[in-house]
Formats: structure tokens, sequence, C-alpha cells
């Protein structure tokens, strides 16, 4: 076989083998647990947010700071850390925990700093721009009582083709003025990966 017929022929298998690799989507409904890789993934966001707020809203912090105070308390979202082995994105896992909080009916919730900034530069804003009977005031906004904080950590042992990955989510809520931490939660998930060997 001619070099020309050869090179011929091997860009037409080429083709071929490229042309016959189809990328296949289906949509599913998002209550639906799909765990493709063994990572971290939505249904694991999911389950401990809601798992989390469970706990936290059953404490009695919440009805001894209402009977204290005569209303809900206050709070804010604060950093949760990333310090597993992973690429987390933790505003996905704070959002789901305010989500569940908010509609439970028992906290208020204030923006986190960095909603605040664009929040108080809108208000800056209207003071020059805005209709005087429209503008918002400065300095009126309402203070957080406390603060969830807390951290994401994972443990993997793997061996050859076989892994597991054990992930602990630590969260803790801590009143602003006093330090005081009126409640600690702990959630955790262990996940076994076996990896097939391929053949082609």
């Amino acid at each position: 076989m001619k070099k020309s017929q050869l090179l011929i022929t091997l860009a037409l298998v080429s083709i071929i083998a490229l042309t016959g690799c189809k990328t296949k989507v289906k949509r599913v409904g998002i209550d639906e647990t799909i765990d493709l890789s063994g990572r971290w993934n939505d249904t694991d966001s999911q389950l401990v947010s809601a798992e989390m707020v469970r706990d936290l809203a059953s404490r009695p912090w919440i009805e001894q700071y209402t009977a204290t105070n005569g209303e809900k308390p206050v709070l804010i979202v604060g950093t949760v850390r990333n310090k597993s082995s992973e690429h987390i994105e933790t505003e996905t896992f704070t959002k789901d925990l305010e989500r569940e909080l908010i509609n439970s009916g028992r906290v208020k919730f204030v923006a986190n700093s960095v909603e605040r900034g664009e929040l108080r530069q809108e208000r800056k804003e209207q003071q020059t721009w805005s209709r005087e009977e429209t503008q918002k005031r400065l300095a009126a906004e309402t203070g957080a009582d406390y603060m969830l904080q807390g951290s994401i950590k994972t443990v993997v042992d793997q061996e050859g083709k076989e892994q597991v990955i054990f992930y602990q989510v630590d969260l803790e809520m801590i009143h602003l003025e006093s330090n005081e931490k009126v409640w600690i939660g702990s959630k955790k998930i262990k996940k076994y990966i076996k990896k097939s060997s391929r053949k082609w």
C-alpha cells in the first residue's frame, strides 16, 4: 500500500472513530440521586443541610432566645471552609442551609458580608440619584445575633482501584456579642468507590 493510500485510510478511520463517539444527554429529576465519581455532589449537600437544620431547629437555644427577647433570633452565615481534598462549592451548601432555616419559620437571616457590600453601595447611590421619598436610610441595618460557621473535611483511603472517602461536616452557631457557642452539629458521610477495569 502506498504512503498516500495509507494516510487516506488512517484519516478515514479517525473520522469514523470520532463521529462514532456521540454525547448523549438525558434530563433527570433534580431530586434523583446520581453519583458518578463518588465525590461530594448536590445530593450530599442537600442531605447534610436538611439533617443539620433538623438538629439545629430541635435544640432549645431558639426557644430560649425567643422567650428572653420576645422575637426570633437573627442569623448570618459566616464562612464554611473547604478543608477537604476536593473542590467543593461551599456557597451552594450554605445556601441550602439558609433556605432550610428561613423556611422553618423559626429564625430570621440577614445578608452575608458579600451581599451586604452590594446592598450598601446601592443605598449610597440612592442618596444621590433616587427621589427622597424612595431613598432607603443608611445605618438602618438589622444586626445579626448569631453567626453560623463551619468546615467540610475529608479522609481518603485508597488501595488500587478501591477507595473510601469519609466526609465530615462540622457547623457551629456562635453568639456575635458573647462568642458563646449555642449549638454544634456534625454530619458524616462515607462512600465506597470501586473503579472497574475497562477493556477495549
